[in-house]
């Protein structure tokens, strides 16, 4: 009791959990932890499942919640339950000094009032992540959109402090609310700059290749969940427009509805260069895919730091980007940019098919340049313990 009395607790809220299987806010978590140096600080971290239980993974102590299957208002209930369990956990152990409740997302907003005494009461303070603009997302109904940008209006009129993962973002909260006066800081996403430990011949990969009739750097990429806002109706129109020989390769989840309406607009079925080719969670294979891959393509337009364009950066040479300023801030010159506009996309394509071998490895260099001066997982999650060590300082600033 005596060490845990020392620590400084900080509380996860908002991931699915670690070990990370997939997505961005899981892969934040699992990377705080793991690259962890203080051992002042004790990561306390919340993971969405069918049974309660307590566990530890990378030296947190995890603890895995039992959610019941209500549609959409599913995360809300995680979310909820996750920190009532957290301060619940704080009370219990009144040697527990200033803990912080660090929540990603802004999706209890409605909810967080009664939270947030509890969390003074505790000595505690509240941080949250917006994410990114979850009101915009076109998969949610009107109503959910309403919902969501309240949530997020309440989250941050509560909160003593929002960290954002994108400049732009950290300027629409300052900007959106400043009635409130939030406090904001900056700190972004991060990837792993070390090569794929798998060579061009390991079973793994080339099986991989073989079942999708792929070949290196014979292929463009995409890694991106399966809804509108990431673009794929631009991508997916421009590369059958493009002249070239190579294949689209996407990785991305199941979205059947999505893609039927895609295949009656566009019939790319009929088009054999693009290929549908599941999910990979096998991060090393990942990794090498998209190494070996000949560009990146990335749509997204909607949200912050996207983890994805930053692994892309880090292992992709080439890097086509949708112009919009969260991509522009994170890609600057390291990559080159097309817009929604017919023939964009097409004939940038065209573009780099006549590009040299240097010209594209200078592109490379340039982009991993980038990632290694502003987004490696060691500045991140050192900016991260920093930050929590000193929220005392921040709350009297405030």
């Amino acid at each position: 009791m005596k060490k845990e009395a020392n620590q400084k607790h900080c509380f996860i809220i908002g991931s699915k959990g670690i070990p990370a299987r997939y997505g961005g806010l899981e892969t934040f978590v699992e990377k705080l932890t793991q690259y962890k140096t203080s051992s002042t600080i004790q990561y306390h971290i919340a993971r969405m499942g069918t049974r309660d239980f307590q566990y530890e993974y990378n030296k947190a102590r995890c603890f895995n919640l039992s959610v019941p299957r209500i549609g959409p208002a599913k995360a809300v209930y995680y979310d909820l339950k996750a920190l009532q369990r957290c301060i619940d956990y704080c009370r219990a152990r009144p040697f527990i000094k200033k803990p912080v409740f660090y929540i990603l997302a802004c999706r209890i907003g409605p909810f967080i009032g009664c939270y947030k005494k509890q969390i003074e009461k505790l000595g505690g303070m509240l941080y949250v992540n917006p994410d990114g603009h979850e009101w915009m997302r076109q998969k949610w109904s009107l109503p959910v959109r309403r919902y969501w940008k309240v949530s997020e209006q309440l989250m941050v009129r509560s909160a003593d402090l929002i960290i954002c993962d994108n400049k732009n973002i950290e300027t629409y909260i300052q900007s959106t609310y400043k009635r409130y006066r939030p406090r904001t800081v900056y700190i972004a996403y991060g990837a792993d700059l070390s090569p794929s430990a798998l060579s061009d011949d390991d079973h793994r990969l080339t099986k991989w290749y073989e079942r999708r009739n792929l070949r290196k750097k014979e292929y463009y990429l995409v890694v991106a969940r399966f809804v509108p806002e990431n673009s794929f109706e631009v991508v997916i129109r421009e590369f059958m427009a493009s002249e070239t020989e190579k294949d689209l390769a996407v990785i991305t989840t199941e979205n059947h509805k999505f893609a039927m309406q895609l295949e009656k607009r566009l019939h790319y079925s009929r088009d054999k260069r693009i290929k549908f080719v599941g999910t990979v969670y096998d991060q090393e294979l990942l990794k090498k895919i998209r190494e070996n891959a000949y560009a990146y393509l990335h749509g997204h337009s909607v949200g912050g730091t996207n983890p994805s364009l930053i692994e892309a950066l880090a292992g992709t040479d080439l890097n086509l980007l949708l112009n919009v300023r969260f991509n522009r801030e994170v890609g600057e010159n390291a990559v080159l940019y097309w817009n929604r506009k017919q023939g964009s996309l097409s004939r940038l394509i065209n573009r780099i098919e006549k590009m040299n071998e240097e010209e594209i490895k200078q592109l490379g260099k340039r982009a991993k340049k980038r990632v290694a001066g502003h987004y490696t997982w060691e500045k991140i999650c050192g900016e991260y313990e920093t930050l929590f060590l000193d929220g005392e300082t921040i709350k009297q600033e405030t």
